[in-house]
């Protein structure tokens, strides 16, 4: 794989997360700055802490399950060029979501 490709789409990844970063702390501050009602900002950094964690498992997950799926491609000898290698990477990653889907029904 060329690194040439990885880089800049690396780098849109980062920028965009540094946007969404500093949104979203705008707002919690513009809420503060309003006098908003303490229940609200409690609610708000209760949920933002539920939807960290919730988020967690989901990737956790889906890279566990990469994983696996990178574990059975060794075994298997597949190479990087053969396509039963991407459709084993993407029924690992849908396999993880659903599975983080069935766990988190549960919970919720």
């Amino acid at each position: 794989m060329d690194l040439a490709l990885f880089i800049p789409m690396v780098l849109f990844v980062c920028i965009t997360y540094a946007v969404k970063i500093i949104v979203d702390s705008r707002v919690r501050r513009r809420m503060v700055e309003t006098n908003g009602s303490e229940e609200l900002v409690k609610t708000l950094m209760e949920s933002d802490e539920q939807t960290r964690r919730v988020s967690a498992l989901k990737w956790g997950m889906v890279l566990t399950s990469i994983g696996i799926a990178f574990f059975i491609q060794q075994v298997a000898k597949l190479t990087e060029d053969d396509p039963a290698t991407y459709g084993l990477l993407f029924v690992a990653a849908g396999a993880g979501l659903l599975g983080y889907h069935a766990v988190a029904g549960k919970k919720g």
